[in-house]
């Protein structure tokens, strides 16, 4: 099939959008529309009497089947804003690579916000919200970025943004929201943090967040006192030098996915997303006081985003998690083995596995479960620290892969 040609015009919100004499033109000289149910009211004044639109509704499957069948005709699109920007031009990108689009920008909603409040945004970190998780929101806060832009939805309010900031600690924020940006009822407000959460904001909306002052800073290497213990007991932790050589074993500069299994205190999964804030990160831990113990030590360490997951690991429903590229194991209950296999089971391809031996009996188990299921022991490093038992740091992947044995 020949590549469909496109023509993809951003619109403001004003209910007389301006058009100029190209476009105009652009639009009287074609048949096939498409776009939202707003623009297509916002549109309809200047569509020809033989205009066929097709409206963009989930899914958009159906949508994409109609701009096939029209094939041998140029579809003119009207969008939101930028059509590059989060917008309908990139998901045509997507879905029909070889396509042939011309784009007609008009500024996006966070431009819009930033001219009204005169704030020069050039090193804005932009984050969309809307219809995602909070991953990429939640990166900008752990890096320290000074301007974020955030696109909303009905669901990741401006109120609900708010008290996650609140909830991690990130209190030297403050936030400007901007409802119904380039309409007659535009309205643009700035706020505290904690009186953005008590406000109800008309839609659509978007908003700036402003650092006032820098997060207080932490070490590198979280002090094992500043966390919140198992039952009080301080030696239940994977101790700093331990924790940042294991960390450094898994090698996550450039893993993407990170399982942390038996996390206890959820020393490990808090250190590794404040080094490497990019990384997504799912803890397991049997017990239930682990629940109370990761939320507490991430508010404290200000590292959201950490999925746990409570239960038994060789039990839990591994099928709807995103496969793993680094696994940490801190604790097996005497089935080392069987956590081995479960874990390399799910595991990307090129996966790499840490795990630290406190005696000769472990040791030995973990080694025969590498060698049973075909990998390799990569690498072996001794630590003894102060009075406790010399530890045994031990690094695992498919054999063929980068030994330094």
């Amino acid at each position: 099939m020949e590549p469909i040609d496109f023509y993809v015009i951003g619109l403001s919100d004003k209910p007389l959008p301006y058009l100029s004499p190209e476009l105009r033109q652009l639009i009287s000289s074609h048949r096939i529309f498409s776009g939202g149910k707003r623009h297509h009211e916002l549109m309809r004044p200047y569509l020809p009497e033989q205009a066929e639109w097709i409206e963009i509704t989930v899914p958009l499957d159906r949508v994409f089947e109609q701009y096939e069948k029209h094939a041998r005709e140029p579809i003119v699109i009207f969008a939101s804003g930028d059509p590059l920007f989060f917008g309908f031009a990139v998901t045509i990108q997507k879905r029909l690579p070889r396509a042939r689009i011309k784009v007609y920008p008009a500024f996006n909603s966070l431009q819009t916000l930033a001219h009204a409040i005169l704030l020069p945004y050039q090193d804005m970190r932009i984050v969309s919200l809307t219809g995602r998780p909070w991953h990429a929101l939640d990166v900008a806060l752990i890096e320290g970025a000074e301007k974020i832009g955030v696109l909303t939805d009905r669901t990741h309010t401006p109120a609900a943004i708010a008290q996650r900031l609140l909830d991690y600690g990130y209190d030297n924020y403050r936030i400007v929201v901007g409802e119904r940006l380039g309409n007659d009822a535009e309205q643009v407000s700035e706020l505290t943090l904690e009186a953005c959460v008590q406000r109800d904001f008309a839609l659509p909306n978007c908003l700036i967040l402003l650092q006032e002052r820098p997060r207080q800073a932490l070490p590198f290497g979280l002090p094992d006192a500043m966390f919140e213990h198992l039952n009080g007991r301080e030696k239940m932790i994977t101790k700093m030098p331990i924790r940042l050589l294991s960390l450094s074993l898994l090698e996550l500069k450039e893993r993407q996915r990170m399982w942390d299994v038996g996390f206890c205190t959820g020393s490990i999964s808090i250190e590794a997303k404040r080094l490497f804030p990019h990384l997504k990160i799912t803890a397991f831990e049997i017990r239930e006081e682990g629940r109370h113990l990761m939320e507490t030590n991430c508010r404290r360490f200000g590292t959201p985003g950490i999925e746990a997951v409570i239960g038994d690991f060789l039990a839990a429903d591994l099928t709807t998690l995103e496969a793993p590229d680094a696994v940490f194991i801190g604790g097996h209950g005497g089935k080392l083995k069987e956590m081995v296999r479960r874990i390399v089971d799910h595991i990307q391809p090129g996966g790499i596995l840490v795990f630290n031996s406190v005696s000769p009996s472990s040791q030995q188990l973990f080694e025969e479960a590498v060698e049973e299921v075909g990998w390799q022991m990569t690498q072996r490093m001794h630590v003894a620290l102060d009075e406790y038992n010399p530890i045994l740091c031990m690094q695992a992947r498919t054999c063929g892969q980068n030994e330094y044995i």
